[in-house]
């Protein structure tokens, strides 16, 4: 066998292992998405909750914010990466997959295509606290009010309080209405990105 050939044959044989190794990339870190849970990274990484809320110094394991970046120091296959990627994708009703599929209709050569408005806001005040939101929003808030609480702004059920029935520590000590409307706007927006999206989740698990 010539040199030559010897040379072919090993370049060959590298480049089909290269495609029958498994695919691993790096992951120390990860950017929390909406719609993730503590729970949901930690079995992605293969890890534990108490190991990840320890590495990132997360007092509560209940909360975490979109866009936050978590250690993970694990380093993750091709197919993990995956799943990684599945967990961040919100519950989605019916209502919300029709409307994105009406906002990218197919575009006929020479045909004119006008961009769809925007969702219409309009103010809604509850507990004397105002918010922009859309009528689809405001009812799917309303929805959870009236799931977790009756609608009562002294509801208490342990560490649960008020209409919304989030964790006093999220009040800080104020547990007024205007103060619950304004920590649940900004918890669902953090978690699920709209209150629509939430009541998605609610229907699929009892709780948001």
């Amino acid at each position: 066998m010539t040199f030559s050939k010897t040379k072919y044959l090993m370049a060959s044989f590298l480049l089909i292992s290269s495609f029958l190794l498994p695919a691993s990339i790096q992951a120390e870190t990860y950017t929390v998405k909406p719609g993730d849970t503590l729970s949901q990274i930690a079995s992605a990484f293969h890890t534990t909750v108490d190991e990840l809320a320890y590495l990132n110094q997360i007092e509560n394991k209940n909360l975490i914010m979109i866009g936050q970046v978590l250690k993970t120091n694990q380093a993750m296959t091709a197919a993990t990466e995956q799943v990684v990627n599945s967990i961040a994708k919100p519950a989605q009703t019916p209502e919300s997959v029709s409307v994105v599929a009406s906002q990218t209709p197919e575009v006929q050569p020479g045909a004119e295509y006008t961009t769809p408005a925007p969702a219409q806001t309009i103010p809604v005040t509850v507990g004397g606290y105002t918010s922009e939101l859309s009528p689809e929003e405001a009812a799917a808030k309303e929805e959870i009010a009236r799931r977790e609480s009756g609608g009562s702004y002294t509801a208490q059920n342990g560490q649960f309080y008020g209409r919304y029935q989030l964790m006093l520590t999220y009040l800080n000590g104020d547990l007024s209405p205007e103060n619950q409307e304004r920590v649940a706007d900004a918890y669902v927006r953090n978690r699920y990105g709209s209150w629509v999206a939430a009541l998605a989740h609610s229907n699929a698990k009892g709780w948001y």
